[in-house]
């Protein structure tokens, strides 16, 4: 079958504004869309730019704008979408070239909570692992699928207005640690998200949780980290 796709490109060199070029190929209603992009810069126009590294849905480089939708390009299949196919980059990050996106200030929100473990110098370092029960591991087991694509944060109205917001996948990240009971530092990510660029400026939207490629119940993490805040509970 014949594909078409609408790609928005931008080349900083010669461009002021991004615009959009249609391409027709050959392929397969089980191709992806990632596929597809593939043959535009491998057969028709080398320059296009986009960032992919595994290409099975682990990686998240490959987010994208699929039809007004943010998606990981490897998963989408043509089948599952309309012609013709609208590609952009995913919103919010300073654009460099066509699909690529400065990630700097996604990844500044994320590394502002902290997230790692953070052990009680108080106790005597264990001789093998941190020991939890499953019940215990099963409390934080939904964030700990996040592959910080930005699909989540990048959907976000918030973030589009305000990149001091730590967005969506920061705080999911946070979540990870706060429910942790191996995990000293939760008061501290629960201080830095109860200030004025943290969980609190969420408004509900659902598109986070909506855009997550993983499946992940964002704005459910965000409500706990929030309560977590308000109440002590974690």
């Amino acid at each position: 079958m014949q594909v078409t796709l609408r790609v928005q490109r931008f080349n900083p060199e010669h461009d002021t504004d991004p615009h959009f070029e249609s391409y027709t190929i050959d392929a397969d209603a089980m191709d992806r869309i990632l596929d597809c992009l593939h043959q535009v810069k491998w057969y028709r126009d080398s320059s296009l730019a986009l960032r992919r590294s595994c290409a099975h849905g682990i990686c998240g480089s490959d987010a994208m704008v699929i039809n007004g939708v943010n998606a990981l390009a490897c998963k989408v299949l043509v089948k599952d979408v309309k012609q013709p196919i609208t590609v952009e980059p995913i919103r919010g990050l300073p654009l460099t070239k066509d699909l690529v996106v400065d990630m700097d200030p996604f990844f500044s929100g994320y590394l502002a909570v902290k997230p790692w473990l953070i052990a009680d110098d108080a106790e005597p370092e264990p001789e093998r692992e941190r020991i939890q029960s499953a019940a215990e591991r099963e409390r934080f087991d939904d964030t700990t699928k996040c592959i910080l694509c930005a699909a989540c944060t990048t959907s976000c109205p918030i973030f589009w207005s305000d990149q001091e917001y730590v967005g969506p996948a920061a705080i999911v990240g946070a979540h990870r640690f706060i429910f942790d009971s191996r995990d000293a530092g939760g008061r501290e990510r629960i201080e830095i998200l109860s200030g004025k660029n943290g969980a609190f400026k969420c408004r509900t939207a659902f598109n986070c949780t909506a855009a997550c490629p993983r499946g992940i119940e964002v704005t459910k993490a965000i409500q706990e980290v929030k309560q977590a805040a308000l109440f002590g509970s974690f």
